[in-house]
């Protein structure tokens, strides 16, 4: 019994790689034909001899089930009567060269848990939302201007359940009643969860993707997770994903020569292969293929309502000598080293999330200087919200590494980030990447003495709180965690029966509540005006200071914060600042509730009129030893 459930409009949009909803068309969809219950299977494989949708409901036999092909779409279809949701199936595909594959279908809804690897067929209609308020409010604001605080999570090894289980993972469920919670006592703003879509190898976290479009089995249902993010969404916290558009494994059931030929990648290893990762890359000019990935973007933010992708791995498909030596790549068609079809095909992804889901966030994880990655792509950019800052990163990792009594030979790792600050849509990230394979925790990355390494610590959160640009941390690091991140056990909770431990955990839930009502902090991130160097050339004794302020008619009163990067206090420092009056101490890092030594007693102190730093009055501070101060004001 055959009817069918694409149309030639269909099949036309996908040729031309603009059909947003493919998802709906391809892959496998309950259906009733002629009061007669089943599945509808399409699967695109243009190159094929022949296609079968095998299963234990016809014995894995590809003769029972044949494809109809669509023609020139390379689409091949068909209706399974008596087939419904659970049951597990792949494609039999014959290759033109007589071999034969099995191929788990690229746009199914679920996948069996590792090490199974079949499609299931799934409904992920039915949950009710009850987050309009969100999304309505969601699409209503600027992200520039808002504050963003986000919480990477690793779900399968963020906290593990003690029953033992098989697979030893959290629940969604667990984690609406566990980890939203926590994000919520915190202050952060978002969660970026890692390795939501399905993939074979736990090692891999989650980047090397089978079931782009299947939620990974080993944290519960499609409807376990959709009710996931209603949830986050009930209690104000917005969901981003890791997304791997830039390379695929070679597992034999995935988009490898898939047909029998390279159809999602390159046929030329030296366009379509990553070596360092053993990966395979997608050909971002082949319309279907595109069509692929566009979809998969906006089907996260269709089905599931999720907030923003963080584009994992961007540098590696902006350039195509990207890990390579000469030799090992071939140039673009002007002779050049970027990669222009995956240019295309960002620009549209972008445009395609930002026209259809008002509000969503795209995030880059770009190291280069590639220019315009936040930019419009009508002004010639790519489109992204915003961009991964990774060269704060790796500076300011670089300088908090050092023993203090080298700081002052490399105070242009504190100051340089600022030259730049403003010529992109920056987050400041302190991701997995930067905790793990021998990196050591954040904790553990400090110098001197355990005292010493969590006031190190304090200081470095305050910086990344006050410098410009939206914020994000891995898991962890908040409550001070010493060993970096091992993927397969939870995270050391035990440290929180340690005092040393819980005022860490105070001083980020502290600075982090402090960047929520301080729009000081967040909301003039794009805007230059919104920073004001007080004392950046003091590198001899390793201090250095700057104003917040806000701008966009929102004034209040601007904060002043001063940070003093060696264990040496210094008495009666003076800090320039523009107006007459009372200044209030909002934030001491050194404060003995969060570890510290208490050293700084001023609440508040009254500005004189000696001109400092360029500014025309001063106040004077006392300060404490590795500490920052935050001080607001006048009132």
């Amino acid at each position: 019994m055959t009817e069918q459930h694409i149309s030639d409009y269909d099949l036309y949009l996908f040729g031309e790689g603009k059909h947003a909803r493919i998802y709906d068309k391809l892959g496998a969809h309950l259906r009733t034909i002629a009061n007669t219950d089943g599945t509808h299977f399409a699967v695109w494989a243009p190159d094929a001899a022949r296609v079968s949708v095998v299963g234990e409901f016809n014995h894995w036999d590809g003769r029972a089930h044949a494809m109809q092909g669509r023609g020139v779409s390379g689409v091949w279809e068909t209706f399974v009567a008596g087939v419904g949701a659970g049951a597990a199936y792949k494609y039999e595909i014959a290759t033109r060269d007589g071999r034969m594959l099995l191929k788990a279908d690229p746009y199914a809804f679920a996948m069996q848990l590792r090490p199974d690897n079949c499609s299931i067929v799934a409904s992920i209609d039915g949950h009710e939302w009850h987050d309009s308020a969100w999304i309505s409010s969601r699409a209503g604001l600027d992200p520039l201007r808002r504050a963003m605080n986000v919480y990477e999570v690793h779900l399968g090894s963020w906290r593990r359940p003690w029953d033992r289980r098989t697979p030893p993972f959290m629940s969604w469920g667990e984690a609406v009643h566990q980890l939203i919670p926590y994000v919520k006592e915190m202050g952060y703003t978002h969660l970026e969860l890692m390795g939501v879509a399905e993939y074979p190898l736990d090692a891999s976290w989650g980047y090397q993707v089978i079931g782009y479009f299947a939620p990974t089995a080993r944290y519960g249902s499609a409807r376990d997770f959709m009710n996931f993010v209603d949830c986050c969404h009930q209690a104000g916290i917005g969901v981003i994903l890791d997304w791997v558009p830039a390379h695929f494994p070679r597992d034999d059931h995935g988009l490898g020569q898939f047909d029998g030929t390279a159809l999602y990648e390159h046929a030329d290893s030296r366009l379509g292969e990553h070596a360092d990762w053993g990966t395979k890359i997608f050909n971002y000019g082949r319309h279907e293929v595109r069509n692929f990935l566009v979809a998969n973007a906006l089907y996260w933010m269709d089905r599931y309502h999720v907030d923003g992708l963080r584009v994992d791995a961007v540098a590696s498909m902006l350039y195509l000598d990207y890990s390579r030596n000469p030799g090992e790549w071939l140039p673009n068609r002007h002779g050049g080293r970027e990669n222009l079809e995956a240019i295309d095909f960002l620009r549209q992804m972008n445009n395609a999330v930002h026209r259809d889901f008002p509000g969503s966030l795209t995030i880059a994880e770009e190291s280069t200087a590639f220019p315009g990655v936040t930019a419009p792509p009508e002004h010639g950019g790519l489109g992204f919200n915003f961009k991964w800052n990774m060269g704060w990163m790796n500076d300011t990792l670089h300088y908090f590494a050092l023993d203090p009594i080298h700081r002052r030979h490399n105070h242009q790792l504190i100051t340089f980030s600022f030259v730049y600050a403003w010529t992109e849509n920056f987050i400041l990230p302190i991701s997995h990447d930067e905790v793990v394979h021998g990196k050591r925790a954040l904790l553990a990355k400090m110098p001197g003495d355990d005292w010493q390494k969590r006031a190190n610590m304090r200081l470095f959160q305050a910086f990344m709180i006050a410098h410009p640009g939206k914020k994000l941390m891995f898991m962890g690091s908040e409550f001070g965690q010493w060993q970096e991140w091992r993927d397969h056990e939870q995270l050391d909770w035990y440290l929180m029966e340690h005092a040393e431990h819980l005022t860490l955990y105070e001083l980020t839930r502290t600075l982090n509540h402090l960047y929520l009502r301080a729009p000081q902090f967040y909301g003039s991130d794009r805007d230059h005006d919104g920073f004001q160097w007080v004392d950046p050339d003091n590198a001899e004794e390793s201090i250095w200071a700057f104003q917040r302020r806000c701008t966009g008619g929102d004034e209040g009163p601007a904060y002043t914060c001063i940070f003093n990067a060696t264990p040496v206090p210094r008495d009666d420092y003076p800090i320039g600042v523009s107006q007459r009056g009372q200044y209030r101490k909002v934030l001491d890092t050194d404060e003995a509730r969060f570890g510290g030594s208490g050293y700084n007693k001023q609440g508040a102190v009254e500005s004189r009129d000696e001109g400092r730093h360029g500014y025309p009055y001063t106040i004077r501070l006392n300060l404490p030893p590795l500490g920052a101060l935050f001080f607001s004001g006048p009132a």
